[in-house]
């Protein structure tokens, strides 16, 4: 896969919460009438879109009618050993921002095939949802 596209009302404030989660914008650009970028991170490549006059995200994860895009996933395995911590560490970045970060699910375990994993959920500054995974041992 080459990138995953999301489209946000405030491209700049989607930068900044993405580059707390570890990502970097690699390049800048202009798509038609819009601003855009890829940003680069947690093993993978996101495209930012600015849109004009954006109306609200639907709400994928608690409507459990929603069908289509439900959320990105990463796997934050060698990032962070204690999901708590990380969320914990997380929250105070963006705070420093004056950005609140929206937990949809605390951290908890779940067993996928044979191996456990923590598993957590967040929205982003557009509120679209965000799951990480953290492999346990």
């Amino acid at each position: 896969m080459h990138h995953v596209s999301i489209r946000t009302a405030d491209i700049f404030r989607a930068i900044a919460f993405y580059e707390q989660l570890g990502f970097q914008v690699s390049e800048r650009f202009q798509t038609g009438y819009t601003l855009a970028c890829w940003m680069e991170g947690l093993g993978g490549r996101i495209e930012l879109l600015q849109i004009p006059e954006p109306k609200p995200a639907p709400d994928a994860f608690n409507d459990e009618h929603y069908t289509g895009y439900y959320h990105l996933s990463f796997d934050v395995s060698e990032l962070a050993a204690d999901m708590p911590q990380w969320i914990d560490t997380l929250k105070e970045k963006l705070a420093q921002q004056d950005h609140e970060l929206n937990v949809l699910l605390e951290p908890t375990q779940q067993m996928i095939g044979d191996r456990v994993y923590e598993v957590a959920f967040i929205s982003d500054a557009d509120g679209l949802a965000i799951e990480f995974l953290n492999r346990l041992k």
